[in-house]
């Protein structure tokens, strides 16, 4: 997998939302400000 740079653009990308409706980040850009928080579980 290819590293993530810091102010890179993201790569598209399709997932689903919390009623399973997918949702791909290229919808949004350009229109609004996308924040992507990945939990890694509680330990």
């Amino acid at each position: 997998m290819a590293k993530i740079l810091v102010n890179a653009q993201a790569p598209d990308f399709t997932l689903p939302d919390v009623q399973g409706v997918p949702i791909t980040l290229m919808d949004f850009r350009e229109k609004a400000v996308v924040y992507l928080v990945l939990n890694r579980g509680f330990s």
